[in-house]
């Protein structure tokens, strides 16, 4: 996982990337819907795994989640931490979280692993399944195609996925699917997919 990177790209296109995207509104109303159903009604820590300028950790907060957003980016923790003071947000990276073993109720990983190349993929989601307790859900956003394949994103980059592919993968991790969601390219948007997993027991 090349994290540097990443976070260079990304403070690069930092204040364009915020003004852009950097409000729950701007997240389309399914994507909304289908995190809160599955997260928001945790008890317990819930990361927002690459949280960006911080509004879906806002949102999960708002919705009663006990959420802490976790970004590469300093310009983003920054940003997240000024506009949402009463929140928690630290730098990090999503190979290495610092979080005991099985002391988290639920992930979101939204769009944060698109940039992963797949022989990466694997060793992070287990390091997700790693600190998540077990029956803790997971949900993960990601561009969804045919088959397997990079393409160039505007900021580096990112891979797309066959929705079972990636489910597929979440198994392998130590996740069972139990929910997703699936929107077609639309208004020059690539396909989407959601996923929401839960963590099996061991």
């Amino acid at each position: 996982m090349d994290t540097e990177r990443i976070r260079r790209s990304y403070t690069a296109v930092a204040d364009l990337y915020i003004a852009l995207f950097g409000a729950a509104d701007r997240v389309h109303a399914d994507d909304l819907a289908f995190i809160g159903r599955h997260l928001a009604g945790h008890r317990g820590p819930v990361l927002d795994l690459g949280c960006g300028p911080g509004h879906l950790t806002a949102h999960l907060r708002a919705l009663g989640a006990d959420a802490t957003g976790i970004d590469l980016v300093p310009a983003f923790i920054a940003h997240a931490r000024a506009t949402h003071p009463d929140g928690r947000y630290r730098l990090g990276s999503l190979d290495a979280l610092d979080a005991a073993g099985h002391s988290v109720a639920g992930l979101l990983a939204f769009y944060s692993l698109i940039h992963l190349p797949p022989p990466d993929l694997h060793r992070v989601l287990t390091e997700f399944r790693r600190v998540t307790a077990p029956g803790g859900t997971l949900v993960l956003g990601f561009f969804e195609g045919p088959e397997t394949e990079a393409f160039d994103h505007k900021v580096t980059t990112a891979y797309r996925y066959p929705v079972d592919e990636m489910s597929d993968r979440l198994a392998r991790a130590g996740f069972t699917e139990t929910d997703r969601l699936q929107r077609p390219a639309e208004d020059g948007h690539r396909p989407h997919a959601m996923l929401a997993a839960v963590a099996a027991e061991r």
